[in-house]
């Protein structure tokens, strides 16, 4: 997966610590940028977006979130956001202080239009010193809301067993690859049948399965870059287009031309 961009950006807001201000808001449109670095903070943050695609990194997962979900990342989660292309960011963060009822694990979520408009509507409130008490009663619908959240499965697992992040960084380096679970155990000098169970054990899935998201990931990645559906399948080593539409149609419910991004 491509992370050559231009532009890195410094966001400072996740490292205050004041409980009268208990949410922070940044908004911002982007275009091939990142963030300055990989990086964590004492308040918890949502991770939304208006438009665009945006891909959010965590040692444990990988997301291309898109404009109908979010992330959820979890207080001092060391994490890395992409924004490529056109991307209209929405970021809220929380204080420490509201924590204690709030998810401890970070994960991606399914955006109800009910919480986006909660995002928006804190936004516009431009970061006040301290909230008047109607704001401060949005701010805890909103609390709420987050509280009541449930993992989405777009997700891409990653690990930091050394064995297994040789086979996914080559794999995520070369799209296209065809070679197979052998090939890849050779290469560590491992069984298939060891690999096979450490797939199983450090990400929750077989080496097949793992691959597939990765290319669906990266197909709905594509897409929203305007790519053509041809263009995809190659890129990503299928043999024919209707090979490649026949998976996205079986794993994602849709054809490539008909998902919703």
């Amino acid at each position: 997966m491509n992370k050559d961009y231009k532009t890195k950006i410094n966001i400072d807001y996740g490292f205050e610590v004041n409980k009268l201000r208990p949410i922070t808001t940044y908004s911002e449109t982007l275009q091939n940028a990142q963030c300055a670095n990989l990086h964590k903070h004492p308040r918890a943050q949502i991770i939304s977006c208006d438009r665009g695609i945006m891909e959010v990194v965590t040692k444990e997962q990988i997301w291309i979130v898109n404009p109908s979900q979010s992330v959820w990342i979890s207080s001092f989660e060391e994490h890395q956001v992409y924004f490529p292309h056109h991307v209209n960011i929405i970021s809220v963060f929380i204080d420490a202080s509201k924590l204690s009822h709030l998810p401890k694990n970070s994960f991606a979520f399914d955006t109800p239009d009910f919480f986006k408009s909660l995002l928006h509507k804190v936004i516009s409130f431009h970061n006040p010193r301290r909230f008047s008490v109607q704001q401060s009663r949005v701010v805890e619908v909103l609390l709420d809301e987050i509280s009541m959240l449930k993992p989405t499965t777009t997700f891409l697992p990653t690990s930091q067993n050394k064995r297994i992040k040789i086979v996914t960084d080559a794999l995520l380096n070369d799209l296209s690859c065809r070679h197979n679970l052998a090939y890849f155990a050779d290469k560590i000098n491992v069984s298939p049948r060891t690999l096979s169970r450490l797939f199983s054990k450090e990400l929750g899935m077989s080496f097949g399965d793992w691959r597939i998201k990765m290319k669906l990931m990266e197909a709905i990645k594509q897409l929203e870059e305007g790519k053509s559906v041809k263009e995809i399948s190659f890129d990503l080593g299928y043999e024919n287009v209707s090979s490649f539409i026949s998976t996205f149609k079986k794993h994602l419910g849709k054809t490539p031309t008909n998902y919703k991004i």
